[in-house]
C-alpha cells in the first residue's frame, strides 16, 4: 500500500526518512500545512435530504483552475452504490481536452488513487494540487483521452470510507466513468480503461471483476495496476511491526468495524486506543500531515496484541472477500512492480501474476528494477500509458514479463 509521502521505500521496511517525505512532497507539490482541507458544502446533500438518481449521475459540478493549457476539469459530485447496495454519495475530479476529437468518440482512462487516510478530509479533490497526484495525466489527456479521478466513498463525501473495501472502491472507479459520459463537452464512447497504485490497484483489480455485470453498457479494454494490494492477509501480518504497516492496520480496522461491524477489541490494546483514534483521523498527503501521524502512531508499537488479524473471526472471511482475483479480470492486465518495494512485496504480486496467467489472463508485467513503493506510479505511468493507448488501438495484448 502507498501512504503517499510517508515512508521511503529505501533503506528497510517502513522506516521513517523524512528526507524522502521532503523530495516526494515537492515532487507532488505538497504543501507543509498540518491540517487537512475541510470538505465544503459542495461534498454534501442538505441534511434529510433523499439521495436519488442511478449510478454514476452527476449532482453537482464546479470548476477546477491549474490544469495544463488544451484541458478543462472539473469537481464532481456523482451517484454510486454502497457496499450494500444503497445509493451513496462519490465526489471526484474530470479533467478532459478541450479540442474537439478527432478520430470518434473518447476513451476514458479511469485513475483511482493511492492511501491518503480514512477521514473524511482526506479526498484528493480537496488538494489545490490535485492534477501532480496522478501519473501519466499530461501523457494521457495530449493523446486525448478523458481521465477521472474518483475519491472514493467517504473521502470528502460523509463516511465511512470503506478502506480496501473492493465492492465499494470497484463501483465508484466504475461510476466515474459513467459521470465523465454525462458531462457536456467530454464526447465520451463506451470505451475506457483503468490506472491505479497501491489501494488504486486494488480498485481497478475490482472494478475489472465488477465491470461486466454492473456497468454492461460499457466497454473495458485494459487494468493497468502499479505495486496494487492483492493478498491482504499477507499484506497486514507482513507489514504490522513497521511504521507504515501499523498504519495500513489501523486505516482497515477502523474502516472495516464500521463497514462489517467486525469487533477490533481483540486486536487493539486498551492503552494504545487513544493513539489509533488519533491515527485514522489522519491523513497522509503532504509533510506536516505525514509528521503529525509519525507521532500518533509511535504508541502502536506495542499497541497490536494480535498481530495476524486473520486468525480471528469474521477477518478471515472479510479479508478473502476483500482480496483480488477470485474473478475473471475483465479484460488484459498490466501489472508493474519495485523490486525493492518494502510495504507490497514483489513475490506477492509475482505470485498474483502467476495465478492470472494460470487462469488464462494475459498480463504484461513490468519489473521496476531498484524501484520501491511510493514511486511505482510515477515510474511505470509512461509504459502504462503507452499500453493503455494499445488496448484503445485493439493491438494484441501481450503476455510477459518486462525489467
Amino acid at each position: 500500500m502507498s501512504l503517499r509521502i510517508l515512508f521511503s521505500s529505501v533503506g528497510g521496511r517502513g522506516r521513517i526518512f523524512l528526507g524522502a517525505i521532503a523530495m516526494t512532497a515537492l515532487i507532488i507539490g505538497a504543501g507543509c500545512s498540518s491540517s487537512p482541507p475541510v470538505p465544503s458544502s459542495f461534498y454534501s446533500v442538505p441534511a434529510g435530504s433523499a439521495l436519488r438518481g442511478k449510478p454514476g449521475d452527476i449532482l453537482r459540478t464546479e470548476p477546477v483552475a491549474g490544469v495544463l493549457g488544451g484541458a478543462s476539469a472539473v469537481r464532481i459530485l456523482y451517484v454510486s452504490s454502497g457496499v450494500h447496495g444503497n445509493p451513496i454519495l462519490v465526489s471526484g475530479v474530470v479533467i478532459f481536452p478541450t479540442a474537439a476529437p478527432t478520430n470518434g468518440p473518447r476513451g476514458v482512462v479511469a485513475w483511482a488513487h493511492a492511501t491518503t487516510g480514512v477521514a473524511e478530509s482526506c479526498a484528493p479533490s480537496l488538494l489545490p494540487h490535485v492534477f501532480a497526484t496522478i501519473p501519466g495525466l499530461s501523457e494521457l489527456l495530449t493523446r486525448g483521452y478523458v481521465v477521472t479521478a474518483t475519491d472514493y466513498p467517504g473521502l470528502g463525501t460523509v463516511g465511512p470510507h470503506p478502506y480496501l473495501v473492493g465492492l465499494s472502491e470497484g463501483r465508484a472507479v466504475l461510476d466515474s466513468v459513467r459521470a465523465a459520459g454525462r458531462l457536456p463537452g467530454t464526447k465520451t464512447g463506451s470505451r475506457f480503461a483503468v490506472w491505479g497504485h497501491s489501494q488504486g490497484g486494488h480498485a481497478v483489480l475490482f472494478a475489472g471483476e465488477l465491470a461486466r455485470n454492473y456497468a454492461p453498457e460499457l466497454s473495458l479494454v485494459g487494468i493497468a495496476a502499479a505495486a496494487p494490494a492483492t493478498d491482504l492477509a499477507t499484506l497486514l501480518k507482513d507489514d504490522i511491526d513497521s511504521p507504515v504497516g501499523r498504519v495500513l492496520a489501523a486505516y482497515t480496522l477502523s474502516s472495516w468495524s464500521k463497514i462489517y461491524g467486525a469487533r477490533i477489541d481483540p486486536f487493539i490494546a486498551p492503552v494504545a486506543r487513544p493513539a489509533f483514534d488519533r491515527a485514522v483521523a489522519d491523513c497522509v498527503e503532504n509533510i506536516g500531515e505525514a509528521y503529525r501521524v509519525s507521532v500518533d502512531i509511535r504508541p502502536l508499537r506495542t499497541g497490536f496484541p494480535v498481530r495476524d488479524v486473520s486468525t480471528v473471526a469474521p477477518w478471515p472471511g472479510l479479508l478473502t472477500r476483500n482480496t483480488p482475483g477470485q474473478a475473471r479480470a475483465g479484460a488484459p492486465l498490466f501489472i508493474s512492480q519495485g523490486t525493492i518495494d518494502p510495504i507490497v512485496r514483489p513475490d506477492v504480486t509475482a505470485q498474483f501474476v502467476m495465478v492470472q496467467r494460470r487462469r488464462g489472463e494475459t498480463v504484461r508485467f513490468v519489473k521496476l528494477d531498484r524501484v520501491g513503493h511510493m514511486t511505482a506510479g510515477k515510474v511505470s505511468a509512461p509504459a502504462a500509458v503507452a499500453w493503455i493507448d494499445d488496448r484503445f488501438a485493439d493491438r494484441p495484448a501481450p503476455n510477459d514479463d518486462v525489467i
